[in-house]
């Protein structure tokens, strides 16, 4: 099993309001531009913007449906310098920094200066 990031889909209306992206996605996405063989590591999927986001709430729960976050595959190493937190009996990354820090420390590719 792979580790499952799930990103925001690109052009969401929130309150009538937008089109938006999700900075944060966008942040991570861009990680995956540069290493683009992240792709074959990881599952990404992509959510639309409401609520609820069923998928990250079958995984973790009603309480956690940010975005970008990051659920670790059972068998998946974490580094000290990343903090995962647990929910319904899985860990997950929820921080953009965080996600990027342990894609880079997991998978050999630099790190964010």
């Amino acid at each position: 099993m792979k580790d499952v990031l799930h990103l925001m889909k690109p052009g969401f209306v929130n309150a009538g309001l937008g089109p938006f992206y999700c900075g944060d996605s966008v942040s991570v996405e861009g990680l995956l531009g540069f290493y683009p063989e992240l792709r074959d590591k990881i599952e990404v999927i992509y959510i639309d913007f409401p609520r609820p986001r069923q998928a990250i709430v079958d995984a973790i729960g009603e309480d956690q449906q940010s975005v970008p976050v990051l659920i670790l595959a059972e068998a998946s190493i974490e580094p000290e310098q990343v903090h995962a937190k647990v929910a319904n009996g899985s860990r997950y990354i929820a921080d953009e920094k965080q996600i990027r820090e342990y894609l880079s420390l997991t998978h050999g590719l630099p790190r964010s200066g």
